[in-house]
């Protein structure tokens, strides 16, 4: 028989020996390395959910706003208003380098009615490649296309909420509504995705930005989306939006109220670094509580020292050195923390496929927001995280009554009574 094996099987025949003291010490270790192994993967449930939410508005979209400058520019007062027109969205995709795409918006809330159902929803007008910067899916029929800006055509893309409350359970396809009291022949319908918004894309309607004409004056447009060619350039490409954007409209671009600009690329940063933080923050809670079981596996081991002082005493006469006591003592210690935590494994998958969803964006949003709940997922970092806090915790527990039972001189050993 090799040394590992034989060295496994005498320490779990010590452990066996203490039957009942042994189970009680996995235990803690099992219900530690639960702890940790939960606590992980709710905070990486709750890191997906949130980035998901946020990803919804798209991965690498910029949206630029209109606002009011707080400084003095060019002879003006601060307090100017600021609107952006179809040659400002013109004019960025001209004039500042690794834009990929832009898309003027127009926006506006209006009645939209079908039969005797009607209700205020926000109306947007856009160009067709918003679904391409936006990643915008439909369900059902299609999105808005070439063909429908060029020729005005009275067609809207709903969400999937407006759908439900306008038709219930009858398609949609194919019918006309009444936006502002003119038709609009519904061509398709989102899918439904959270959003962390009052107002998400299921509760509006996109109509081609030609034939919002037909309801509003869109000189002024509400905002302009820009892709970036790369997420790392979105920092650079912020920047030259606000210096082309203030020698056109006469702003600085250091005055931050002019215009307003939303990068999604920072926003989902700053994100992750919070979760991230969070992750940490319950991973040290979690190695507290495995701390806890760590100690009992060390006083258990300290008390065996003790109660195997004439037996390590006798192994010392007989030959054995001070590394095969130390390894001996290690193994039992590694042993139990080794089972202990796969029993607390087997525990946390237990419990998260007995839990459902833990709620947050229900919470919020009602029932439109079930689908952006907490589910809690154990995933191969967070099994990775936990065995090297339950290795760590593991040694630690073990390393010093191993090396304490093998410093015990022999003589002073056969004494112990």
């Amino acid at each position: 028989m090799g040394a590992l094996p034989a060295l496994l099987t005498e320490a779990w025949k010590s452990l066996r020996f203490h039957a009942r003291r042994t189970v009680l010490t996995m235990l803690g270790i099992a219900w530690g390395i639960a702890t940790v192994v939960l606590l992980l993967s709710y905070g990486t449930g709750l890191e997906r959910t949130v980035l998901a939410a946020l990803e919804a508005f798209g991965t690498k979209v910029i949206y630029v706003f209109p606002g009011r400058t707080s400084q003095q520019a060019g002879g003006e007062r601060a307090g100017k208003q600021i609107r952006l027109q179809l040659a400002d969205m013109e004019a960025i995709a001209a004039t500042v380098p690794m834009v990929k795409t832009v898309c003027p918006e127009f926006s506006d809330r209006f009645k939209v009615s079908y039969g005797a159902r009607s209700q205020d929803f926000t109306v947007n007008g856009v160009y067709p490649v918003l679904a391409r910067i936006r990643i915008m899916e439909v369900s059902e029929g299609r999105w808005l296309d070439s063909y429908d800006q060029l020729e005005h055509a009275r067609v809207a893309v709903i969400g999937a909420d407006i759908k439900h409350r306008l038709f219930s359970e009858r398609p949609a396809l194919g019918e006309s509504i009444r936006i502002g009291g003119v038709s609009f022949d519904v061509v398709g319908v989102l899918t439904r995705v959270v959003q962390d918004t009052d107002e998400p894309d299921s509760l509006q309607v996109y109509i081609p930005l030609s034939a919002m004409g037909a309801l509003r004056d869109t000189r002024y447009l509400s905002s302009i989306a820009v892709e970036a060619e790369s997420a790392g350039a979105h920092a650079q490409v912020v920047q030259q939006i606000r210096q082309h954007l203030g020698e056109r409209l006469g702003f600085r671009a250091t005055d931050r109220r002019a215009v307003g600009i939303w990068d999604v690329v920072n926003t989902l940063d700053e994100i992750s670094i919070i979760t991230g933080s969070l992750k940490v923050m319950l991973a040290f809670i979690g190695a507290l509580t495995l701390a806890i079981g760590g100690v009992g596996v060390m006083n258990i081991m300290l008390v065996s020292v003790m109660q195997r002082t004439r037996e390590i005493g006798t192994q010392k006469s007989l030959g054995a050195r001070r590394r095969h006591i130390l390894a001996q003592f290690l193994a039992e210690a590694l042993l139990i923390t080794f089972v202990g935590g796969l029993l607390g494994i087997a525990l946390a998958y237990g419990v998260t496929a007995l839990l459902g969803p833990l709620p947050l964006w229900s919470a919020i949003y009602g029932e439109r927001g079930r689908g952006g709940d907490i589910v809690l997922r154990i995933a191969w970092p967070t099994l990775a995280a936990s065995t090297a806090i339950l290795m760590f915790v593991g040694l630690a527990a073990g390393l010093w009554p191993a090396i304490r039972a093998s410093r015990l001189d022999p003589v002073e050993a056969l004494r112990y009574e």
